[in-house]
């Protein structure tokens, strides 16, 4: 006697940011874009193809347009896994286009994403992406004074709501150690290259690994 096998329930996994999550989507017949969310999305394919992924990074983005946009790109489609990855369009376009972003405003803005996830679906798993900014010049690398203080920020806020922290600067640690460039991963030192993508796409799975509660 032979018995079907009980599928996973179907679970949507959103991914909500900026150029690095867009990665051109509205160009994708698929509206996955060609970065770290496609990559995923071909995983989840292969081995969880109930799972639907939407991607909602919108280039150019900072924590402020997340607000403005969280409910109809986030809330509304009902996710069971949502991805936030936001933060060096805060601190870049200080640089780029004068606009500065405090530090208050970002943790303002940040906690208000956290606080709506918190009160509409409070078990889904939520994780955070540490924004990185490889430093492929000395222009480039001014932006980490007003970077890293948004990235202790996001650490923080983890830490009082107890969602998992994606580690690109760990990440970045390591890639050094067998012979990646800061170019090689992100040719401006913020968008990554496809090495870059696969290098986020694998510590999302690693991370992730640790809080999905279909393993446990």
């Amino acid at each position: 006697m032979t018995t079907t096998p009980s599928l996973p329930e179907p679970r949507t996994l959103l991914f909500i940011g900026d150029s690095i999550t867009d990665c051109s989507r509205t160009e994708d017949p698929d509206g996955l874009g060609y970065g770290y969310v496609r990559l995923l999305a071909e995983h989840f394919a292969a081995h969880e193809p109930t799972a639907r992924v939407v991607n909602r990074g919108i280039g150019g983005d900072k924590v402020e347009d997340l607000v403005e946009r969280f409910g109809s790109d986030c809330l509304e489609h009902d996710p069971q896994v949502v991805t936030i990855y936001v933060g060096v369009n805060d601190s870049w376009h200080r640089y780029t286009r004068g606009e500065h972003v405090t530090d208050e405003d970002f943790e303002a803005g940040y906690r208000y994403l956290l606080d709506q996830l918190s009160a509409t679906r409070p078990a889904a798993p939520v994780l955070l992406v540490i924004p990185f900014v490889a430093d492929v010049s000395g222009e480039t690398a001014q932006i980490h004074d007003d970077l890293d203080a948004k990235v202790a920020i996001i650490r923080d806020l983890a830490r009082e709501f107890q969602h998992a922290v994606v580690d690109l600067e760990k990440v970045l640690e390591s890639a050094w150690t067998v012979g990646h460039t800061p170019a090689g991963l992100a040719n401006d030192g913020v968008h990554p290259t496809i090495a870059g993508h696969r290098l986020i796409a694998d510590e999302w799975l690693r991370t992730f690994a640790e809080v999905d509660p279909s393993r446990h």
